[in-house]
């Protein structure tokens, strides 16, 4: 069995009732967690961006407290997990600010946890990966956010 092209997708639900379209939600959120947070985020959190920010953050502020005193191997893992979770929020919103605030959040917590980067290269590697989204996400920004955002970049610059 393949798969629908999303263009057919489109023409199809234009044609279905509102009550079906409803049911089709709620059945799709049953299945995966990733669909049941996107619809929270689309439902509940979309119409206030810097709330959303405001408690992504906090959640990843709870995540960087595990890090305390663990050694190197379980700092990494944990770095992912946090990684993953962040990565998962941007594309919820899929705006350049939410994705540049939270990416440069992501970094800020790195350093201040003063986590040796330098000690190996799978740190360092997703440290600097994460620079360079960020760069390539501020390329795209209008310059004068461009400018807003710079100052922050200036604490986190790892070399």
């Amino acid at each position: 069995m393949t798969a629908a092209s999303l263009a057919d997708i489109r023409k199809e639900l234009q044609h279905t009732n509102a009550d079906t379209l409803q049911a089709l939600c709620l059945r799709l959120a049953r299945y995966k967690k990733e669909n049941k947070e996107l619809l929270n985020y689309l439902l509940f959190e979309a119409h206030d961006e810097s709330a959303y920010i405001q408690q992504v953050k906090t959640e990843a502020e709870l995540m960087f407290e595990e890090i305390a005193d663990k050694n190197l191997y379980l700092v990494k893992k944990i770095l992912r997990k946090i990684l993953r979770f962040t990565n998962r929020q941007i594309k919820y919103s899929g705006l350049p600010q939410t994705e540049l605030e939270l990416r440069i959040f992501f970094c800020e917590k790195v350093v201040t946890a003063q986590i040796p980067l330098s000690t190996g290269t799978v740190l360092y590697n997703l440290y600097q990966q994460q620079l360079k989204k960020i760069g390539s996400v501020l390329a795209k920004l209008p310059e004068d956010l461009q400018g807003d955002y710079t100052t922050s970049l200036k604490t986190i610059r790892y070399e």
